[in-house]
């Protein structure tokens, strides 16, 4: 029996059990699980750290990282993957296109306890793209690649099953400012259009879920028309694709298969409520993951201070998962300064929306009280990045004063305390 199923009969489950720090018991995490509210990425062929994303849980965050052609190191992909979990990856996602993809995908399974994720298709539309065109490739390649992804022990796969031969009508028709920005989108989007018939993924999706099933491996439905520009926010071929994606998640469910759902992308300010809502209602409250989302399109080099103000806003309203987003979006490949600087961001914007649903508000606390009482180490202890805290208190207060040197001698908590206590 899967994960899902054993928690639909009661049965104590090793992996839901282990899943700590979330503010629900392993009894109702179960019973989360087993609704589909909640998904825990755990293949077995791994068997990483139980992470829990979900419906009320704490707000969890993913680190992409990766190869592209023109850049292919493996070993600067496993010092980012070291960075991300210094810094609070919940799981990391394996993108990579251009070097030895196998090699390091197995190596960063190896090399990490955290969930892993990867687009199988990448590899198989890649290889063919390389030697033809994309459109070449197979429907048994695209099963066989997320086959071989799985039995490394991937744990997570993001397919794009709702891009369906209605859905790019849909696409046809929309006079979308900048039309399909998903990269395994476009692979399907193209290979449709080529052959005019039903992706693969949505038309033997039975067959899908038997994969998924043998592999215990959590199914991330991909947003292949997520919007690429606030232009294109919650339009027709976004809806469309996510009325697909709830019904898919109703048939995985009934196969004992977990499964989240992804969303956008570029979104303003006052329609990411509605984008959540919309999400949770067609998905019957399966766990959402967003890439961001991007609140604005001006900010290339800051787009993780963007994704950090949208992601703050969508996890407040409901979504479980946030995709980081780097300061090279948009521009190029990701290096160890940006994986890091975007998982700082996107750390920040999940614990902000934690604390707004009531959780894990302790650190906080923990923080003010070390700032009261000008007690550094113990400030330094728990914020998000301490060494570029302490860096910059010893770079910025070289007399080593016990208050600051924004204020110095008027020190608004020495001042005060003098009168107080």
């Amino acid at each position: 029996m899967t994960l899902m199923e054993d928690c639909l009969k009661g049965i104590p489950n090793p992996v839901v059990k282990s899943a700590k720090n979330e503010p629900v018991s392993p009894k109702e995490l179960a019973k989360l699980v087993a609704n589909g509210r909640a998904v825990i990425p755990s293949n077995p062929v791994h068997n990483p750290s139980s992470i829990a994303i979900g419906e009320g849980l704490k707000v969890k965050i993913n680190v992409n990282i990766g190869t592209s052609k023109d850049r292919h190191n493996l070993e600067e992909e496993l010092d980012k993957l070291k960075v991300a979990e210094k810094y609070g990856a919940d799981t990391v996602m394996d993108l990579s296109t251009g070097g030895d993809i196998d090699l390091i995908r197995k190596e960063i399974l190896k090399h990490t306890s955290l969930p892993v994720g990867t687009v199988p298709i990448y590899q198989c539309g890649l290889k063919r793209a390389r030697e033809s065109a994309v459109v070449d490739m197979t429907s048994d390649e695209m099963f066989e690649s997320i086959e071989k992804h799985a039995k490394d022990g991937v744990d997570f796969v993001t397919v794009h099953c709702g891009i369906t031969r209605q859905a790019v009508e849909r696409l046809k028709e929309s006079g979308r400012l900048t039309q399909v920005v998903s990269r395994g989108g476009s692979f399907l989007t193209a290979w449709i259009l080529n052959h005019e018939r039903e992706n693969p993924l949505y038309d033997e999706f039975d067959y899908l879920l038997e994969v998924a099933r043998e592999y215990e491996i959590v199914l991330s439905l991909g947003d292949g028309f997520r919007p690429g520009s606030i232009a294109d926010a919650t339009d027709r071929p976004q809806i469309q694709e996510l009325i697909t994606l709830g019904e898919l998640v109703k048939r995985a469910r009934n196969e004992g298969v977990q499964a989240m759902v992804e969303g956008p992308g570029h979104v303003p300010l006052d329609q990411i409520h509605a984008n959540v809502k919309i999400q949770k209602k067609l998905c019957d409250g399966a766990p959402f993951y967003v890439l961001g989302p991007l609140v604005t399109d001006i900010a290339p080099g800051y787009d993780h201070l963007v994704g950090a103000i949208g992601g703050a806003l969508a996890a407040y309203y409901g979504a479980d998962f946030l995709c980081y987003v780097t300061p090279a979006e948009h521009i190029g490949l990701p290096d160890i300064d940006d994986v890091r600087e975007g998982t700082i961001a996107s750390k920040i914007a999940a614990h902000a929306a934690d604390i707004a649903r009531g959780i894990d508000t302790d650190v906080d606390r923990e923080v003010s009280l070390g700032r009261k009482h000008l007690d550094w180490d113990r400030m330094f202890k728990y914020v998000v990045d301490p060494d570029k805290a302490r860096k910059m208190r010893k770079e910025k207060n070289p007399d080593e004063e016990e208050a600051c040197s924004m204020c110095g001698d008027v020190c608004a908590f020495k001042v005060v305390k003098d009168q107080l206590e």
